[in-house]
């Protein structure tokens, strides 16, 4: 049996924007996906904690250092800046190593620097 488990999570990034007109997805700072082994392309939900949204799209990489997080799309109907989200994503992992198996957990300041 496999389990489908959080393996990253990006937590209370700020958004810092929305383009309705891009084709979609989510832009993050490349140091933030790097830090939370995020791959451009790869599937992620977010989680909105000013609204209650939650949605699922796809990770681009932003210019590492800009701080971007940047709804893009359709998703850009669903946050404004300065929202709060969180960004998650998830594997598998059989059943034997689940019970041992940890997240990277990625803690950001107001200002989408990693916190230390």
């Amino acid at each position: 049996m496999q389990r489908f488990m959080l393996r990253s999570k990006i937590h209370r990034a700020t958004l810092t924007g929305t383009d309705l007109n891009y084709e979609g997805s989510i832009a993050v700072d490349n140091d933030l996906l790097r830090a939370a082994d995020i791959l451009p392309g790869e599937q992620v939900h977010v989680l909105n904690l000013n609204n209650g949204e939650r949605l699922i799209t796809y990770a681009i990489e932003a210019p590492a250092g800009s701080k971007t997080v940047l709804l893009n799309g359709p998703a850009a109907r669903l946050g404004m800046a300065g929202d709060l989200v969180v960004i998650i994503s998830y594997c598998t992992v059989p059943d034997e190593q689940a019970r041992e198996f940890r997240p990277i957990i990625v803690l950001v300041d107001e200002n989408n620097r990693i916190a230390k």
